[in-house]
C-alpha cells in the first residue's frame, strides 16, 4: 500500500466511520473504484482505533463517568441503582453479540462477505429500514393533526433487553455496507429512543468492539506480518483527526436534522453498484485480494 493510498483510505475511514453509510463498504469500494487492492479486514478493524480514539476524547466525561460509576457498582451496593453504574453493564451486555459473532464469522467477514453484490444489497436494504425509523421518529416527534407528539425514549430508560437489542443491530455491522452506526441508530429509533440517545449509546457501544477487534487484528499482523505498518498507522492518525471532527458535526446535526439524506445516497450507491456490476464494468471481486 501507498502512502497516497493511506491517505485516501484514511480519510473515508474517518468521514464515513460514525455516518450510516458503512465505512467498511466505502473502504472496500474506494479501492474496487481505484484499482488498489481491497485494504482487508485487518486494515479496516486497524484504522478503526483511530475513529474509536476520537470517540473516546469527544465523550470523555461520559466515558469516565460511566467507568467510575461502574467500578464502584463492584464494590458498594448502594451504586448499583445509578444510571452511570447500569450504563456500564449494558454497554457490556450489548458487546456479547458481536464478540461472539465477529469469532464465530470472522473467515467470512475476511472473504464472502466483501463480495460487492452483498455490499449493495445491504447498502439498499439497511437504508430503506433506516428511512423507515427515520419517518417513524419524525412522526413522533411532529406530531399531526389527530396525533399528539409522542415522547421518545431517553438512555434512562435503557433495560438489558433493549441493550441486548442494540448489540444484536450493531452485529449486524460485521457484514460491509450494514453501518455499525446505521443498524444501532435504526434499531434505537424503531424501539423508540430520541435520535440523540440512538447514536450516543451507539458511539458508547462501539467502544470495547471496535478495540477487541482492533487489538485482535494487531496481534494477528504482528505475527503474520502481512500489514504495511507505516501506511496503516498514518491511515489510523488521519482517520482520527476526520473523525473527531465528523463526530462534533454528527452529534449537532441529527438534534434538528432528518436521516433521509443518508438514506438516499445508500439506495443510490447500491443501484450505481449492481448496474456497474450487472453491466460487468465492475467486477463483484475488484480487487479483492488484500494490499
Amino acid at each position: 500500500m501507498s502512502w497516497f493510498e493511506s491517505f485516501i483510505l484514511g480519510l473515508v475511514q474517518g468521514l464515513t466511520e460514525f455516518l450510516p453509510i458503512s465505512s467498511s463498504a466505502h473502504l472496500r469500494l474506494t479501492a474496487a473504484f481505484a484499482g488498489w487492492h481491497d485494504p482487508g479486514a485487518a486494515f479496516t478493524a486497524i484504522t478503526q482505533i483511530g475513529t474509536e480514539a476520537a470517540v473516546l476524547i469527544y465523550f470523555r466525561k461520559d466515558i469516565a463517568r460511566i467507568v467510575s460509576a461502574w467500578c464502584k457498582s463492584l464494590v458498594d451496593r448502594s451504586m448499583r441503582g445509578d444510571h452511570d453504574a447500569q450504563m456500564g453493564w449494558l454497554v457490556i451486555v450489548g458487546s456479547i453479540p458481536i464478540g461472539v459473532l465477529g469469532v464465530t464469522l470472522k473467515d467470512h467477514i475476511e472473504g464472502p462477505f466483501r463480495d460487492l453484490r452483498l455490499i449493495a444489497t445491504t447498502l439498499i436494504v439497511m437504508g430503506i429500514v433506516l428511512g423507515i425509523a427515520d419517518r417513524l421518529a419524525a412522526r413522533d416527534e411532529a406530531g399531526g393533526k389527530h396525533r399528539a407528539i409522542r415522547e421518545r425514549k431517553t438512555l434512562k430508560e435503557l433495560g438489558v433487553r433493549d441493550g441486548l437489542i442494540f448489540g444484536v443491530c450493531q452485529a449486524m455491522a460485521l457484514i460491509p455496507g450494514v453501518s455499525r452506526s446505521g443498524a444501532t441508530i435504526s434499531g434505537g429509533l424503531l424501539m423508540g429512543y430520541t435520535r440523540e440517545a440512538a447514536a450516543r449509546y451507539s458511539f458508547l457501544l462501539a467502544i470495547p468492539a471496535v478495540l477487541a477487534s482492533g487489538a485482535f487484528e494487531l496481534k494477528d499482523a504482528s505475527e503474520g506480518g502481512h500489514v504495511s505498518w507505516g501506511p496503516t498507522i498514518f491511515a489510523t492518525i488521519i482517520a482520527f483527526v476526520v473523525g473527531y471532527a465528523v463526530i462534533a458535526w454528527f452529534m449537532k446535526f441529527i438534534t434538528t436534522k432528518s436521516f433521509m439524506p443518508f438514506v438516499i445516497y445508500r439506495i443510490l450507491l447500491g443501484i450505481l453498484l449492481f448496474v456497474l456490476v450487472g453491466t460487468d464494468t465492475l467486477s463483484p471481486h475488484a480487487g479483492e485480494s488484500a494490499g
